[in-house]
């Protein structure tokens, strides 16, 4: 993939302190997800965040739909997620260029 800092964690190495019990599941979100939701957190909710951020909140509807689909008529779930880096570095960059929205 071409998001810089997210690691295929099966080749990857990995760090000691990660713990792979921890998490509940692993998301992938493909490099074109990641910048599309960039894009449409820029353009519907004003938020210039980085390629990161996009993969996490893409990350986020995902897990909501999945949960969605197991849980019909359940209480309503919580996500939370935090958004690791801005847009600032990205500005310059064709990304961002008239028609790419």
């Amino acid at each position: 993939h071409g998001l810089e800092g997210l690691k295929h964690l099966e080749t990857a190495i990995v760090p000691g302190i990660y713990d792979p019990t921890l998490a509940d599941r692993d998301l992938r979100v493909s490099t074109e997800e990641a910048y599309g939701m960039v894009r449409r957190l820029a353009r519907e909710e004003g938020l210039l965040v980085g390629i990161s951020a996009g993969a996490a909140v893409a990350a986020c509807l995902k897990l909501a739909e999945q949960i969605l689909a197991q849980r019909e008529g359940a209480p309503r779930a919580v996500i939370v997620t935090i958004l690791p880096d801005s847009a600032d570095k990205y500005l310059s960059e064709r990304f961002w260029e008239e028609g790419s929205f």
